[in-house]
C-alpha cells in the first residue's frame, strides 16, 4: 500500500480524533504552532499511525561523517505549505523566488496560481507539490539537509513531529520524492526521537542549539509514547543522524510557549548569536540572559573564541504588553535565509527601523525584505510562529563550502593579514582567491590562496599591510575541479566582511578599548562588557564601589586582539552605582554602572 493511501486509511479509522485536522486543510480552522484544543488526545494513536503506516525511509542511522548545514549556506528550493495567512506567503515567494526555487506544498496548484497572478508575482522559479497537509509550521515538520564527508552528497533526515498532525509529519517523504534524495527517520526504537525544526539551529559545524524541550518531548512521561531519553540519548542520536559534535541546551523560556529558540535567537554564522533582548526584567528577558551567559561560559565558537552577541529588540504589543502579560511572542529573530536575501518578520514601525539598521549592518550586501506579521489580516504572530516558522530549506546538492572566521581589528605594522578559510568541494578546489579594498567605490584586488593544511583543507591568502585608520572590506572565492564558483560572504562583492586597521598603540588609546558601554545599564541581571583590544594585552577587568573598593574580579590576564564581550551577573548586590575598571599595561579606564532592583 503506497504511503498516499495509507493516510486515506488512516483517516477513516481516525476520523473522529482528526476532524479538526481534515477541516484545518481545508482552510476551516488555522492550526496554531502550540497544540490546538484536544489535539493532546490525539499523541497516542498518532505514534502508533507513525511507527506502523508503510514509508519509503530508512530508519536507521545513515553511518559515516555528517554534516548538517547552516542556514546561511546555498539553498536549491524554500519550501512553504500554502494554508492560512496567504498574503504572508505570497510575500515570501515574491522575494524567494529571485533567489531561488519556491516549492509550494498545496491542495489546489491552480488556485494558488491565481492568487500569486492577482499581486502580481511572476510563476518562475515557483513549482507545485499536490500533497496533503495539516497546518502551514513547515519549519518544524519539514526535513533536514544533512551531507556526507562535509559536501559529498545530500540527504534528508525528519523527525517525529510533536504535534499529531499525521499529514505534516509525513510531508519529508514528499520533498525526498520530489528532490530524488533518501530519507532517513527517528521513528524506530531506540532511536525514536521527537522534536521540532523551530527549536533547531547549527552552525553547519557540528554544533546544535536548542532548548530543553527535547527532554519534555522525549524524557520519562511523555506524552508521545517514544523510548524514553535523556540528554545524552538525544546528543548521540543527533550525531547519529546528523553528525552533531557538540549539543548547546538552554532551559525553556517562561513565557515562550511552544519553547521555540527561534523565538529569541538566531545564527547568523559560525560566531554570530542574534538574540532577542527585552528590558532589563521584563517577561523572558531574566531567562535569555541566564542561558546567554551558560552559552558563554561555557562554549566557544568551532574557531576557539567567544561568540559575538548581537542584540536586538522584543517589541511589546501596540498597547505596550508583554508576553508575561499575555501579548503575543513578537520577534525578530525568526527570519530566513534565502541564498543572498533574508526575509524578517515586522510589526510596527518605531520597532522595525531599529531591527532593519541591525540586520543591514550584520549582512551588508543581503536583500532585507520585512513582512507584516502583526496586522489585522495576516497576525500571524498570534499563533505563535512567524517567517522562520512557516519555511524550510533544501540545500544544494554538491555545495561548495567555505567557512572561514572573519579577521579582528589590528594595527598597522601588523600585516599583512592573513585570511584562512575552510574550502571544500567533492571534485576538489581548483583555486581560492581573497579579494579586498579599503575604498567601497573602487574595484577589488584580489591575492591568490594557498592550500596550506591539506588534512584540514585549509587555504591561506594574505592582505597585504595598510596604513592607521583604514577600513579593509573583503571577500572569498574559490573553483571547484568541476568548474562551480562560490563566494563567501554568498552576496559578495555586494557583500564583504570588515576589519579596521588601527594606529600604532599608545597608551591613551586604553580608552578607546573601553568605548562601547556596558549593556543594559542600569542593570538588574546579567551585564555584558565589551572590550575592544587592538593588540594583546595583559591587565584585569574589575567592578569596583564608588568609595573605590574592589567588589567584583571580572577578569585576569590577557585580553586577545579583537573585540570580545565579558559577562557578570550583578543581581546579587545592593542597587546603586559602581564602577567598571579597565587595568592594563597601557594605562586604566573606567565606566559607570548603576544597579537597580528587580
Amino acid at each position: 500500500m503506497k504511503a498516499s493511501l495509507w493516510r486515506v486509511f488512516f483517516y477513516l479509522c481516525f476520523l473522529p480524533f482528526l476532524y479538526l485536522l481534515s477541516r484545518a486543510q481545508n482552510d476551516q480552522v488555522i492550526l496554531p504552532n502550540g497544540f490546538a484544543p484536544g489535539e493532546e488526545a490525539l499523541l497516542p494513536s498518532y505514534l502508533f499511525q507513525v511507527q506502523n503506516r508503510p514509508r519509503n525511509a530508512i530508519t536507521t542511522p545513515p553511518g559515516g561523517s555528517l554534516r548538517n548545514m547552516a542556514e546561511w549556506e546555498e539553498i536549491q528550493a524554500l519550501l512553504i505549505t500554502w494554508t492560512a495567512y496567504p498574503s504572508i506567503l505570497a510575500e515570501i515567494v515574491r522575494t524567494a523566488r529571485q533567489h531561488t526555487t519556491v516549492l509550494i506544498h498545496c491542495s489546489d496548484s491552480n488556485q494558488v496560481k491565481n492568487y500569486l497572478n492577482n499581486q502580481g508575482i511572476p510563476l518562475s522559479n515557483v513549482k507545485f507539490l499536490e500533497v496533503p497537509y495539516n497546518s502551514i509550521w513547515i519549519r518544524d515538520y519539514g526535513p533536514n539537509s544533512v551531507y556526507r564527508n562535509d559536501v559529498d552528497s545530500l540527504l534528508l533526515v525528519d523527525w517525529i513531529y510533536n504535534r499529531p498532525r499525521p499529514a505534516d509529519d509525513a510531508m519529508p517523504e514528499e520533498d525526498a520524492a520530489y528532490f530524488g534524495l533518501p530519507l532517513y527517520e527517528t521513528t524506530a526504537p531506540p532511536t525514536d526521537l521527537v522534536y521540532t525544526g523551530g527549536n533547531w539551529m547549527t552552525d553547519g559545524r557540528g554544533t546544535g542549539f536548542s532548548s530543553r524541550l527535547f527532554l519534555e518531548d522525549n524524557g520519562p512521561g511523555n506524552n508521545f509514547g517514544v523510548t524514553v531519553k535523556d540528554t545524552q540519548d538525544v546528543k548521540q542520536i543527533l550525531q547519529a543522524f546528523m553528525g552533531i559534535q557538540r549539543f548547546v541546551h538552554m532551559q525553556v523560556l517562561p513565557y515562550d510557549g511552544i519553547h521555540h529558540i527561534d523565538m529569541h535567537m538566531k545564527l547568523l554564522d559560525e560566531e554570530t548569536l542574534l538574540v532577542g533582548l527585552y528590558p532589563t526584567g521584563i517577561s523572558d528577558g531574566p531567562q535569555i540572559e541566564a542561558n546567554l551567559s551558560y552559552i558563554l561560559d561555557h562554549f566557544q565558537t568551532v574557531f576557539g573564541t567567544p561568540y559575538k552577541i548581537v542584540r536586538i529588540p522584543m517589541p511589546p504589543s501596540p498597547s505596550g504588553n508583554w508576553p508575561s502579560g499575555g501579548a503575543s511572542y513578537r520577534t525578530y529573530t525568526n527570519s530566513v535565509f534565502v541564498n543572498g536575501a533574508i526575509i524578517v518578520p515586522s510589526y510596527r514601525e518605531e520597532y522595525d527601523t531599529i531591527a532593519h539598521r541591525i540586520y543591514r549592518e550584520q549582512l551588508p550586501g543581503y536583500e532585507i525584505k520585512f513582512i507584516d506579521c502583526d496586522n489585522s489580516g495576516a497576525n500571524i504572530i498570534s499563533n505563535g510562529g512567524a517567517i522562520h516558522c512557516i519555511t524550510n530549506a533544501v540545500g544544494v546538492k554538491h555545495p561548495l563550502w567555505i567557512s572561514h572566521k572573519k579577521l579582528e581589528d589590528a594595527y598597522e605594522g601588523s600585516g599583512p593579514f592573513q585570511v584562512n578559510a575552510l574550502i571544500k568541494h567533492r571534485s576538489g578546489i581548483q583555486s581560492a582567491t581573497v579579494y579586498w579594498r579599503t575604498d567601497t567605490t573602487q574595484p577589488y584586488q584580489s591575492a591568490p590562496m594557498t592550500l596550506s593544511n591539506p588534512s584540514q583543507n585549509i587555504w591561506t591568502g594574505y592582505i597585504p599591510d595598510q596604513p592607521g585608520d583604514t577600513y579593509v572590506y573583503y571577500y572569498i572565492q574559490a573553483q571547484a575541479n568541476s568548474g562551480k564558483v562560490q563566494r563567501r560572504p554568498i552576496v559578495a562583492p555586494a557583500g564583504w566582511w570588515r576589519f579596521k586597521v588601527l594606529k600604532s598603540p599608545n597608551t591613551g588609546l586604553i580608552n578607546e578599548c573601553f568605548e562601547k558601554g556596558a549593556f543594559p545599564n542600569p542593570a538588574q541581571n546579567l551585564v555584558c562588557i565589551p572590550v575592544h583590544a587592538f593588540a594583546e594585552m595583559q591587565g584585569r577587568l574589575e567592578l569596583m564601589d564608588l568609595q573605590g573598593r574592589l567588589v567584583r574580579l571580572i577578569h585576569k590576564g590577557s585580553f586577545p586582539q579583537g573585540q570580545y564581550r565579558y559577562y557578570t551577573d550583578v543581581s546579587d548586590l545592593v542597587p546603586g552605582t559602581y564602577i567598571l575598571r579597565l587595568l592594563t599595561e597601557r594605562g586604566e579606564a573606567r565606566q559607570k554602572l548603576i544597579v537597580t532592583k528587580q
